[in-house]
């Protein structure tokens, strides 16, 4: 589905990501694993064409058989939303304050030129009930009325509004109590599993990778070390960064549920909060 072939990132002043090789298939959740200032984010952002300005990709990422670094700008920025979309970990930052969700939801659709209004409300009512929220009152709600787990829900909501092929998700439980994030997780991994879409997720939690991801790819300063199915990498690790990574991490809690029920909601984890206003 997505190839990426000796990807350099770099700017002025030094290389960030060196002659990376990954690929990603259809259907296949993939985890870039590795610490802060890996590279593994910057890799997510060349594939979008999210770099900043002063900062440089070559090489090749290839998509539906184009090269995506080729691409003229406007070409690339059409596939955002369309057919890869993003998820990043600060869910506040993915929608407007003082703006309803639901508005904001419209105007991403209507952007991507979807003129049917009544439409357009029935594939946004849809998509928030997939990500198990309330439906009708996200919808009316303003960002700030939502709790963090449910903003990142509705985030991902977004990210599936346009029915994207490959979902790409940028440490999007970092923010997350240890509760809500394993909930946003297993939500991601149920609609992989029900729609087909692709997830590449950044990350530094190999404790997660084991539980969801299909294949591991791990980073260190912007070099690739060893990639591989997930148990086989985790459990029989070929590079000592590796080794040390999972040296280094505690175990998950034993109290910490492994699946949570995915029927379940904020209220039910958090009673004391206030998810929603009324």
């Amino acid at each position: 589905m997505l190839t990426i072939e000796d990807l350099t990132i770099r700017t002025k002043a030094k290389t960030i990501v060196e002659q990376l090789e990954l690929a990603i298939r259809p259907g296949e959740w993939c985890a870039l694993a590795g610490e802060s200032g890996s590279g593994k984010s910057m890799t997510a952002f060349a594939i979008g064409g999210l770099l900043p300005a002063s900062v440089s990709a070559e090489g090749i990422i290839m998509w539906n058989d184009e090269n995506l670094l080729a691409l003229p700008v406007k070409q690339r920025r059409s596939l955002l939303g369309s057919e890869i979309s993003y998820v990043f970990q600060d869910y506040h930052g993915a929608f407007t304050p003082f703006l309803r969700v639901g508005s904001q939801l419209d105007e991403l659709m209507r952007a991507h030129g979807k003129q049917d209004r009544k439409a357009r409300k029935q594939r946004c009512l849809e998509v928030l009930e997939h990500v198990q929220l309330p439906a009708e009152r996200v919808y009316r709600s303003y960002p700030f009325e939502l709790s963090g787990g449910q903003l990142q829900r509705a985030a991902i909501a977004a990210a599936l509004l346009l029915e994207p092929k490959l979902l790409i998700a940028d440490e999007p439980t970092t923010a997350l109590d240890t509760l809500t994030a394993h909930r946003v997780l297993q939500l991601i991994d149920q609609i992989r599993m029900e729609t087909g879409i692709s997830v590449l997720w950044i990350t530094h939690d190999l404790r997660h990778v084991r539980k969801y991801a299909d294949r591991v790819a791990v980073m260190r300063t912007g070099v690739l070390l060893e990639a591989g199915q997930t148990q086989a990498v985790l459990d029989h690790p070929a590079h000592p960064y590796t080794r040390r990574l999972l040296a280094a991490i505690p175990p998950l809690s034993p109290d910490a549920p492994s699946r949570l029920p995915c029927n379940s909601t904020d209220e039910q984890l958090a009673p004391e909060r206030s998810i929603l206003h009324e």
